[in-house]
């Protein structure tokens, strides 16, 4: 297999890994491609992305951490929505959201993420011991769970609550989604995309929006179906079966935005 398409299979989850920690999915994409552009540049550097995910995220993490304050500063000339994003983003150090993001949503070891980061091991627990701290102040909220697997949905229940929010409902089709909204706005909505009857989850949260923005967090079995590239993508995507630790990180990071927006 070439190196390009060694790099071409792991694209997907480096963009989504960019858009949550940039939070915003033009200038995610921007550092994936100034990432790409560096290893057409650098012959070695090339040759060292053979070696899977571990060294394409350091690699965009080296061009990461020496421009993120410039993207701070130009949130604030984008949209409303971008910048307020970008607000958010400062009250919690670049560092420390990195260090939650590899080790959770990304699932890499402690290990593979201080070698992304150039740090060790202890430093990158330090560091998501301290995003997670920080983060969960964030104020509690109501949550709709949409998902057609009971097992799932009660675990899902149990681990919200667990967090310190409320169920305002759960769904196994998108009518049951709509029956819910109907009584109550969530605050934040879990959903697959594959729904009991037939119906979709993405239908199901395009009704939610088209009332309030709200921030959603995808989970389904079949993640390629939103990472294709041809629509605003999930910010939030997990992929089933899940890790409760990435679901927590997931609900945290989601509140802290405090959108559904597609991020731009």
């Amino acid at each position: 297999m070439s190196i390009g398409a060694e790099v071409a299979a792991h694209l997907p989850f480096l963009r989504r890994y960019a858009r949550a920690l940039t939070g915003s999915q033009s200038t995610g994409d921007a550092f994936v491609q100034a990432t790409l552009e560096a290893a057409l540049a650098d012959e070695e550097l090339a040759t060292s992305l053979r070696g899977g995910r571990v060294p394409l995220y350091a690699a965009f993490n080296k061009v990461w951490s020496s421009a993120y304050m410039e993207v701070a500063d130009a949130g604030a000339e984008s949209g409303s929505h971008e910048a307020a994003a970008q607000n958010q983003l400062k009250r919690i150090t670049p560092v420390n959201r990195q260090a939650l993001l590899l080790t959770t949503v990304e699932d890499f070891s402690p290990e593979d993420a201080g070698s992304i980061m150039g740090m060790a091991v202890d430093d990158v627990n330090t560091l998501v011991s301290e995003a997670v701290a920080e983060i969960q102040r964030e104020n509690t909220t109501s949550v709709l769970i949409i998902e057609d697997e009971p097992l799932i949905s009660m675990q899902l229940e149990d681990l919200v609550r667990s967090l310190g929010h409320d169920i305002c409902g759960t769904a196994a089709t998108r009518t049951q989604a709509q029956e819910v909204v109907a009584e109550k706005t969530p605050g934040l909505v879990l959903a697959d995309i594959q729904l009991a009857d037939g119906s979709s989850g993405l239908d199901a949260v395009d009704d939610i929006l088209a009332m309030d923005s709200v921030p959603v967090i995808f989970i389904t079995a079949y993640p390629e179906r939103l990472l294709t590239g041809d629509r605003p993508e999930p910010t939030y995507l997990i992929t089933k079966p899940f890790q409760e630790d990435t679901v927590r990180a997931a609900i945290s990071q989601a509140l802290f935005f405090g959108t559904s927006r597609p991020l731009d």
